[in-house]
């Protein structure tokens, strides 16, 4: 069961298609970064701050698995979720649904987190573990 749960929409644009007007692959990804990003900054943070902060967060390994294509033009919606809390590592995983409501991927990013000045692996932030724990009591009202 997942703690952390949080959806976003997502047009195909025609740029990320191929001659089919099938999306492309590649873009799965990046339907997973932005769903991601989405998700942070409801949770009152963004990419930028957690850099300001003196962490960042480099992608560990990625997983995607394809159900059915995604089409130009289609309203997808991306969503993200978390099944733990994270320590060293945060695995966010992802579903995207097409305009139909059908499961067509499915995937998993797993970020690590990183001290920017000495560039070395840490562990999550004391501040990213309230900001998480904040967004789930949230939730849960």
């Amino acid at each position: 069961m997942s703690i952390i749960s949080y959806s976003t929409q997502i047009r195909v644009r025609y740029k990320d298609t191929d001659q089919m007007g099938i999306m492309h692959h590649s873009n799965y990804v990046v339907l997973y970064e932005q769903a991601r990003t989405e998700w942070l900054r409801a949770m009152g943070l963004t990419y930028a701050e957690i850099e300001r902060r003196g962490v960042m967060s480099p992608i560990i390994e990625v997983h995607s698995r394809f159900h059915y294509p995604a089409f130009y033009d289609e309203v997808l919606t991306v969503k993200v979720s978390i099944d733990e809390m994270p320590s060293a590592r945060l695995i966010v995983a992802s579903e995207v649904y097409n305009e139909s409501g059908k499961l067509i991927n499915t995937g998993s990013v797993t970020l690590g987190f990183m001290n920017s000045a000495t560039r070395r692996p840490c562990r999550v932030p004391e501040w990213f573990t309230e900001a998480l724990e904040e967004y789930i009591a949230k939730q849960n009202q």
